[in-house]
């Protein structure tokens, strides 16, 4: 599906990669961080009212602008013929930068009450299943993307905060008590859970799920590539 979304993507913006000529497609990436930072304040900083249910809905309209950014400096690379090891080695570390940047700033918000521990645990463990990928990369199996991708990350994330701003803004409550042992360890401890919980404890049991998975298939492919004695 995602795949079809990105030729989709390519032939809407052919004109926009025409018309940024000879601009630096670093630029765009490193844009796209600058402008994540941003929303990684609003978040962090966004308090349960109508206030900072707007500052909610902006960081969201800000990472999909920083995702736009990020998206459109490979496709720019390729129209001007120069993509290459560095733009593609920075475009995958400020991936990184904003997948834990967006899960730490959610943990650091007070309002809510995930804390900043499950927020950092949880942007540990989304790093640790990228890093599958990367590893069995440099053993030479190319990259793997088994488990949840950056895409189902991201979409779950945006989705959770949709889900805070709305309950930020009064429209109704969308908190839950966690009232059962098994499922308060389930949610790492959390008594309640609510929009922002939720994408954070989706991030660490998805970044558990994504390593596993990994794991799991680098194994069996070096296994298989070991000749027969």
């Amino acid at each position: 599906m995602f795949e079809r979304l990105r030729s989709r993507w390519t032939e809407i913006t052919r004109p926009l990669i025409s018309g940024l000529g000879n601009t630096d497609p670093n630029l765009l990436t490193w844009s796209s961080l600058g402008i994540s930072l941003v929303a990684f304040y609003l978040i962090a900083s966004a308090d349960l009212n109508s206030v900072g249910s707007w500052m909610i809905f902006g960081s969201i309209a800000l990472i999909g602008l920083a995702g736009a950014l990020d998206a459109l400096d490979g496709d720019l690379a390729r129209h001007q013929g120069t993509d290459g090891p560095y733009g593609d080695f920075l475009d995958h570390t400020i991936d990184r930068v904003v997948d834990i940047g967006l899960i730490v700033a959610i943990g650091f918000n007070a309002d809510f009450g995930v804390g900043p521990s499950l927020g950092l645990g949880a942007a540990l463990l989304t790093l640790l299943g990228s890093y599958m990928g990367t590893q069995a990369q440099s053993v030479g199996l190319g990259r793997i993307y088994g488990g949840f991708s950056r895409a189902d990350r991201m979409l779950v994330t945006l989705a959770g905060m949709l889900l805070a701003g709305l309950q930020a803004a009064g429209v109704a409550d969308l908190s839950m008590e966690v009232n059962n042992g098994l499922l308060e360890s389930l949610f790492f401890g959390l008594d309640e859970i609510n929009g922002y919980g939720f994408a954070v404890v989706f991030s660490a049991w998805g970044g558990v799920y994504t390593f596993i998975s990994r794991f799991r298939s680098a194994s069996k492919m070096l296994k298989e590539s070991v000749p027969e004695s």
